[in-house]
């Protein structure tokens, strides 16, 4: 949560949300049952039941609800808590999953991707960091943004093939994709400024960049057959 303090990180959540919600929709009805994987953030439960769908967010502790706490005891978001690579729930029993920030902090990111498809009858919401952006220089610059956040997890970079890859092996294709900035995040942060940040990326987009070398990338994975299904209506 102290990561995204500020105007510059509230400005940084909105892209987010702007991205899951571009891909939500059209997807799921408005009534929605959308499971929030590791979701104690609040950094999607919150607008997603603002939106009106049905959200279940598992966390894999009781302290993981704190931040929800207020939506949870309103009745607007349940909360269970259970393992993420082992959801506690049926084949099937959301309309849609989501899950921001987990993947790149997950050892056992393939397990992960594996239960929130067996869950979901609908479409899979996750996001990554990937490589094939200016993250690529990342490593060599992980000591310096680490002195600078202060609070920095370690996490890894993925390749778009490799993501595809897992939910392949899942029956789930690619069926929409939103990258959220062209300069690393951390730019932004030593920026320090919402404005500046906006305006710059706000011409990298128009340009192109964001979409050819944007992270985190924001993609919509969907079983095989219901995108064939949605071709041939």
């Amino acid at each position: 949560a102290t990561r995204f303090r500020g105007a510059v990180g509230a400005w940084m959540l909105a892209v987010q949300e702007r991205g899951v919600m571009k891909l939500l929709r059209g997807r799921v009805r408005s009534d929605a049952q959308i499971l929030d994987v590791g979701g104690g953030h609040g950094q999607l439960a919150i607008p997603l039941c603002r939106e009106g769908y049905a959200v279940q967010v598992v966390g894999s502790a009781p302290s993981c609800r704190h931040r929800i706490s207020e939506i949870v005891e309103a009745g607007k978001c349940g909360f269970t808590v259970g393992n993420v690579i082992e959801l506690p729930y049926p084949d099937g029993s959301f309309d849609a999953v989501v899950a921001v920030r987990m993947l790149t902090h997950c050892g056992d990111w393939e397990k992960l991707v594996s239960e929130m498809c067996r869950v979901s009858r609908g479409p899979v919401i996750t996001d990554y960091p990937t490589s094939q952006s200016l993250n690529a220089v990342a490593p060599a610059l992980f000591s310096a943004k680490k002195k600078f956040e202060k609070n920095t997890r370690e996490w890894r970079l993925f390749r778009h093939a490799e993501v595809a890859s897992a939910f392949r092996v899942a029956g789930f294709t690619e069926s929409g994709r939103y990258a959220q900035f062209f300069l690393p995040m951390v730019v932004h942060r030593a920026l320090k400024c919402r404005l500046v940040s906006a305006a710059m990326e706000g011409v990298f987009r128009v340009l192109g960049f964001a979409r050819l070398w944007g992270t985190p990338v924001i993609v919509r994975m969907e079983r095989r057959q219901s995108i064939s299904n949605d071709k041939g209506k």
